[in-house]
C-alpha cells in the first residue's frame, strides 16, 4: 500500500522534508491534499482527518503520514520513519539515533528561519511586524546561520566514514533535510548565502550530491516539486537580506 502524506497543497513548507525522503526512496505515496476530491483527496480530506473522523490519532498540524493504522506527525519524525524503512538511514543503532538528532536540529533551524519574518506572532501579517523582522534578520544572518552551518560542516569533517554524509556511510534522511534547508536559505537570503557558503565547502558538496541523486534529480525536475514562495517557511524579502 502507498503511504498517505498530508500537507498544505500550496506551499512546500515542512511537508517538503518527508516528501523528499519519499521521493529519494522511490516509495509509493499519495500527496493527499493535492489530489482531486474525486480521488479521496483535497483539503477536505485533510481537515476530516484532523477533526477525528479517522480515529483517535489526531495530529496537531500537518505534515503527517498515514501508513495503514500508523499515524506519524512532525516532519523530522516522518522523515526518519520513512528513511529507516527504505534504506535512507545509517546502518548502526548509534548512527540512526544521531541521524534523528540531526534531523530534529535541522527542524530547529527551520523554525528560526520562519521566525525571521514572523518574530512577533504567527497570526500577524509580515507587514505588521516589519521593524521586528528586520532586527531579527540581522541576528539570524550574522549569528545563527553561521552557527548552524558550521556545525553541519564539522559533522561532515569528523564523520569517520568520510565527509560525504552527515552520519554513516550512505545518504540518509538527515542529508535530505539539510539539502532542503540550504535550498530554502538560499531562496530567502541569497546575498548572505552567497557570502557564507564559501566557508562551508563540505555542506556545499553535500547539497550538490543530494541534488545529483538520481531519484531526487528526477523529482526536482518534475511538476511535483513546488517552488518556494512568500506563503511558506522560507520567504524572500529583500529588505531582510544582506551579504
Amino acid at each position: 500500500m502507498a503511504y498517505d502524506l498530508y500537507y498544505w497543497p500550496m506551499i512546500p513548507g515542512r511537508g517538503e522534508y518527508p516528501r523528499l525522503v519519499l521521493e529519494a526512496a522511490e516509495a509509493p505515496y499519495r500527496d493527499v491534499a493535492r489530489l482531486p476530491a474525486s480521488d479521496g483527496g483535497g483539503m477536505a480530506a485533510m481537515t476530516a482527518f484532523m477533526e477525528g473522523e479517522r480515529g483517535a490519532f489526531i495530529p496537531f498540524a500537518p505534515p503527517f503520514l498515514v501508513d495503514d493504522d500508523i499515524v506519524v506527525a512532525q516532519a523530522a519524525e516522518i522523515s526518519a520513519y520513512v528513511g529507516e524503512r527504505h534504506g535512507l538511514a545509517p546502518l548502526t543503532e548509534p548512527e540512526r539515533h544521531f541521524a534523528r538528532s540531526v534531523a530534529l536540529t535541522t527542524a530547529d533551524l527551520v523554525a528560526e528561519a520562519h521566525d525571521v519574518h514572523h518574530p512577533v506572532g504567527v497570526g500577524l501579517y509580515y507587514e505588521d511586524q516589519k521593524p521586528e523582522a528586520k532586527r531579527r534578520a540581522e541576528e539570524f544572518r550574522d549569528e545563527r546561520m553561521p552557527k548552524f552551518l558550521g556545525w553541519y560542516e564539522q559533522l561532515l569533517a569528523r564523520n569517520p566514514n568520510g565527509d560525504a554524509y552527515l552520519v554513516g556511510d550512505r545518504l540518509s534522511h538527515a542529508d535530505l533535510g539539510l539539502f532542503q534547508t540550504v535550498e530554502g536559505l538560499a531562496y530567502a537570503f541569497p546575498k548572505r548565502m552567497q557570502t557564507l557558503m564559501a566557508d562551508y565547502p563540505r555542506v556545499t558538496a553535500l547539497r550538490d550530491r543530494v541534488a545529483a541523486h538520481k531519484p531526487v534529480a528526477a523529482y526536482l525536475k518534475s511538476d511535483r516539486r513546488m517552488a518556494f514562495n512568500e506563503d511558506g517557511i522560507f520567504r524572500h524579502y529583500p529588505e531582510l537580506d544582506a551579504a
